[in-house]
């Protein structure tokens, strides 16, 4: 089967070598050193192992970040199993992200505990979220809706946010004219004392045309970027509790293809992001977090007389109660308003606000080899009333190297300001205030096995249906509840860590699809391969390469997208305590190949990025 499946991708040379290059690290590894298990916070909103998750999670840590070849997030999401992408030409352009063939805006983003999805639209563009501003990113596969509410059907990506500790700073050039940079403070560490962190950074490039020659909206001219950014993030103790703060602002100004002119157009997108929260233990083993946020989001399109805004407030509580060991109860609550505009040509298309309460409640337990997860959350929403979401997961520790588990979940999510209200264009493609929620019921089984140490391999595999989807139809194209999809497919992941080596890939081979015309669901490959390795020389220099294939892909119009292979690799080397140089080299063979129809990718190009850290 994986021999067909490899076969079946183009460029097979290159996924040889890059398998070759995973293979051959375990003929010459050192002993292992001692490491701690990764913990993790999103699935069940309290803390745990990533092994004890009874859902398939991936953790992608500031270290994975510095050495990986990606040069933006997009790159680094789509080395990720279970993960594609999709964008609408190089860096700072509309991206889209489907995690296991569910839709862009069915995928949930978190920054920091706090939705950041634009209210308008429903799902959030990740162009203009920097590297630089990351620390780690947690991502969940499967529905989390009994813990999250809305939006989590394909899962939940969180990100969290940098919190320096001393100075720090870098600088970064290279291809298409870019260059920026980064510059971070942070007060020594300490859980005694207030800690505050600010991060602030600069990128900015010409670019290239986004657009290829056929497009009918196209342009010759080059479509550059900038972005600014900066987070901030604090804490200091009060008694018993911890207050905490953190921040997260960026402002991107993308050019854009208007038409065939010389000049290129102006999207300028602002988003901000942030909370603060009062955490801590209530007895010796309930603790409890309690947080106030909000995230806001601003387009402004000139060429197109068009500016959509949204602004959404919300207080959480979460609660942890430990039982005994291995034994914990979840229980919160939440409400959250949300308000949306969209002005178009001087006038008001929709003025909008919704609001939402919600109670959840969650238990894990572990019973010597077995293990259950339990939980439910109710959502009462202005628009559309309420909705009851639950799940159910069961784990079982065969031996030291076998786990099994196997889940049931439900998710939905709420129709967005735009497909609500949306005037469309002279009718057409307008919104619908009657649209229900759309539903989804998954199953998932899996399977771990970790034969020594140093060796992990996971396979998990997937059903979901979507009903109630919204879709335009009609005879003015109108947003009503009438798709149903499929989301069915299968991902097998192998980790190898030992000594100076590092490495792993990931097949995912899906079938995303309309159930009622049973076309494939557009720009998500049915087959993706993805692997990399790291090898460290031990004398401060280390080598880094990925290499990503994916199968051919639908896209609107009844275009087929090819099938592309890509290489990249990067190098770094730490030449004295605290500085540390790396070139990346993304697209190595210069691979010609489009992630959605009508829009170009980069070329091979290359960044190189100097970065300085204050030393103890």
């Amino acid at each position: 089967m994986i021999v067909s499946f490899v076969s079946s991708l183009p460029r097979r040379r290159t996924i040889v070598a890059a398998l070759a290059s995973i293979i051959v690290p375990t003929a010459f590894a050192a002993d292992p050193p001692t490491t701690l298990d990764t913990v993790v916070v999103t699935g069940t909103r309290h803390a745990q192992t990533v092994d004890d998750a009874l859902a398939a999670v991936t953790v992608i840590t500031r270290k994975d970040i510095d050495d990986s070849p990606a040069t933006d997030v997009i790159a680094l999401l789509g080395q990720q199993a279970g993960v594609d992408v999709s964008r609408t030409g190089g860096p700072g352009q509309t991206s889209s992200v489907f995690l296991r063939g569910a839709n862009s805006n069915q995928t949930l983003v978190l920054i920091d505990g706090i939705r950041v999805a634009a209210a308008s639209n429903g799902y959030f563009d990740f162009a203009n979220l920097p590297l630089d501003q990351i620390e780690r990113i947690e991502i969940v596969r499967g529905p989390r809706a009994a813990y999250w509410g809305s939006d989590a059907i394909g899962g939940v990506i969180q990100i969290f946010t940098r919190n320096p500790h001393g100075w720090s700073g870098s600088a970064h050039g290279g291809s298409y004219a870019q260059r920026g940079g980064t510059a971070s403070f942070g007060t020594p560490a300490s859980n005694d004392d207030a800690h505050l962190g600010l991060t602030i950074g600069y990128d900015r490039l010409h670019g290239f045309p986004a657009t290829d020659p056929f497009n009918p909206y196209g342009s010759p001219a080059d479509d550059g970027y900038r972005n600014r950014n900066a987070s901030l993030r604090g804490s200091i103790p009060l008694g018993t509790q911890t207050l905490g703060v953190t921040a997260l602002y960026t402002d991107g100004d993308t050019q854009i293809a208007a038409g065939p002119g010389p000049e290129p157009a102006h999207m300028f997108s602002r988003n901000t992001s942030g909370g603060a929260t009062l955490s801590g233990p209530i007895t010796g083993n309930w603790t409890q977090a309690l947080t106030v946020g909000g995230a806001d989001n601003d387009i402004n399109t000139p060429v197109y007389a068009s500016r959509t805004s949204s602004r959404r407030t919300s207080v959480d509580w979460v609660n942890n109660v430990a039982l005994g060991t291995g034994q914990t109860i979840t229980f919160g609550g939440n409400w959250q308003r949300e308000t949306g505009a969209s002005y178009e040509f001087g006038g008001t298309d929709y003025l909008r606000a919704i609001s939402n309460t919600a109670g959840f409640a969650g238990y894990d337990g572990r019973f010597g080899s077995q293990q259950v997860e339990l939980a439910i959350r109710h959502d009462d929403n202005s628009q559309f009333g309420g909705a009851t979401t639950g799940t159910a997961a069961w784990g079982w520790q065969i031996d030291q190297a076998w786990k099994l588990r196997a889940s049931w979940g439900q998710g939905f999510r709420a129709p967005s300001f735009d497909e609500l209200y949306s005037p469309g264009f002279f009718g057409y493609y307008a919104g619908n205030p009657l649209l229900r929620p759309e539903r989804s019921q998954s199953v998932e089984a899996g399977l771990e096995f970790k034969p020594s140490s140093g060796h992990a391999f996971k396979l998990s595999a997937w059903r979901t249906r979507v009903r109630q989807m919204i879709a335009f139809d009609g005879p003015q194209m109108q947003a009503i509840n009438v798709d149903r999809a499929a989301l069915d497919g299968a991902e097998l992941a192998y980790r190898y860590t030992r000594g100076p080596w590092s490495a792993g890939s990931a097949i995912t081979v899906q079938d995303p699809r309309d159930l009622g015309t049973g076309q494939p669901l557009l720009r998500r490959p049915h087959r993706k391969l993805a692997a990399d390795t790291r090898y460290d020389f031990g004398n401060g220099w280390d080598v880094s390469v990925d290499g990503l294939a994916a199968s051919e892909r639908a896209d609107y119009g009844g275009v087929r997208l090819g099938g592309y292979t890509v290489l990249n690799l990067a190098a770094g080397w730490n030449f004295h305590p605290g500085w540390r140089a790396q070139v990346r080299l993304s697209n190595l063979f210069d691979k010609d190949y489009e992630l959605a129809s009508g829009y170009r990718t980069p070329g091979r190009s290359v960044l190189l990025t100097l970065s300085w850290h204050q030393q103890p």
